[in-house]
């Protein structure tokens, strides 16, 4: 893990560093595109066909094996399940589902003028597919943070992709009441969801984080099919003046052992903790293979000048994973994921237990939105209501801007309704 100040003699280092960080999502998966583009074309021409063939050669799909995870094997793994790791499923469920229904849209109508009403009506999607990675770790937390808040929309049909799904995966569906599950992924189960084969139907939007190839996917997918956000490799950026070393390097080891491709950053204005979380995530990463080999990749340590500086430089990121000293700084904070608040909150609460979701905007996306929502799920649909008073009362300011635009049609469906037709 580097450390570089933004002042002075490395000024210039920092600075180039920076910016290769600020477009690392459009480089990363400019990397794999092709790659991606061809196996989308593929599985949008031969259907079926292509998913097993990929499948085989990914997911470890073997020959006469069954695409759909049926609800039998979802209930075994269940049953095989500890009785400790399904009372933390069912904790992390409940609070996922507390929080998404308190992120419910509300319907609503006001009455600008008398004779109208506008408002606002809320509703579900039709479709929609969750994503679950399944190759490195099995990922269950993903399951019920894509499917729950789904479910508290009322999306009728919800499907789940996950490579090679682990036991742990198929026992939170059981809990979930999923349907549905496909035994693919990648860039090919991304396809099947977007364009639809004869086994999955398409859907309508694909939400869910990813590798690369999956990220990629999902954005090239998004002409025809809508999806939530590029949810790449994990991001963390811890942003303090006076956090303890170790606390610090424990959550960068921990988001970073996630994928070799993880990006974890410090910035401070203390470069005496600069210096000691350097040397404290070396030592808490020895045994972490995948950690160690993403920390030496992109791990960096910015020693800033001021702490104003700190703050903007991690607005100017906008990372996934954003660790603060303490609630006064959530008023500075413009562009993160999912803010953690004071030495007593890890990172990887949010990943599993803690309720707001963990699928996060990656590759500066922060910058234009949150995280994954209950309101990724649903549809707000604008609704207007005239009386002829109504009309009466605003219908000659309608004609007028339809006028200045040239725009006839426009001012003559008003003046009929009216019975000031020309």
């Amino acid at each position: 893990m580097r450390l570089v100040k933004t002042f002075g003699r490395s000024k210039a280092a920092a600075d180039a560093l920076i910016e290769t960080l600020e477009q690392r999502g459009a480089v990363n998966t400019a990397r794999v595109e092709p790659v991606v583009r061809r196996i989308l074309a593929e599985v949008r021409k031969g259907g079926d066909r292509a998913l097993l063939k990929y499948g085989a050669q990914f997911d470890g799909l073997v020959k006469g094996q069954a695409l759909l995870v049926s609800r039998e094997e979802m209930k075994a793994a269940w049953d095989a399940t500890a009785p400790e790791l399904q009372a933390a499923m069912m904790v992390a469920r409940g609070n996922i589902l507390a929080f998404a229904e308190a992120q419910l849209p509300q319907e609503w109508t006001i009455s600008p003028v008398a004779g109208v009403k506008t408002g606002q009506i809320v509703r579900a999607l039709g479709s929609v597919g969750c994503y679950v990675p399944g190759g490195r770790y099995p990922l269950p937390s993903t399951l019920l943070m894509t499917v729950t808040p789904a479910q508290v929309a009322g999306v009728e049909r919800i499907v789940v992709c996950s490579p090679k799904p682990a036991k742990e995966t198929m026992a939170a569906a059981w809990l979930a009441g999923v349907t549905e599950f496909y035994r693919v992924g990648g860039a090919q189960a991304i396809a099947a969801m977007a364009y639809g084969t004869a086994t999955i139907a398409r859907v309508d939007k694909i939400v869910g984080p990813g590798n690369l190839y999956v990220t990629a996917a999902k954005v090239l997918a998004s002409s025809e099919c809508g999806i939530d956000m590029p949810a790449g490799p994990t991001e963390i950026v811890v942003t303090s003046q006076t956090g303890s070393a170790a606390g610090v390097a424990a959550d960068l080891v921990a988001q970073a052992e996630h994928d070799p491709e993880s990006l974890a950053v410090l910035i401070t204005p203390n470069a005496g903790l600069g210096a000691a979380v350097q040397k404290e995530v070396k030592a808490q990463s020895k045994q972490n293979v995948t950690a160690i080999e993403s920390l030496t990749a992109q791990g960096a340590v910015f020693v800033t000048e001021t702490v104003t500086e700190a703050r903007e430089l991690t607005n100017r990121l906008a990372f996934e994973h954003l660790s603060v000293d303490a609630a006064s700084d959530v008023a500075w904070v413009r562009n993160a994921g999912s803010v953690f608040v004071g030495r007593y909150s890890p990172q990887s609460m949010g990943d599993y237990v803690s309720g707001p979701n963990h699928v996060l905007p990656t590759g500066r996306v922060g910058r234009i939105r949150g995280g994954l929502s209950v309101t990724d799920f649903l549809k707000v649909i604008t609704v207007q209501e005239y009386t002829k008073k109504g009309l009466a009362a605003l219908g000659s300011h309608a004609i007028a801007l339809a006028a200045a635009e040239g725009l006839i049609g426009h001012a003559e469906s008003v003046r009929i309704k009216l019975g000031r037709s020309k």
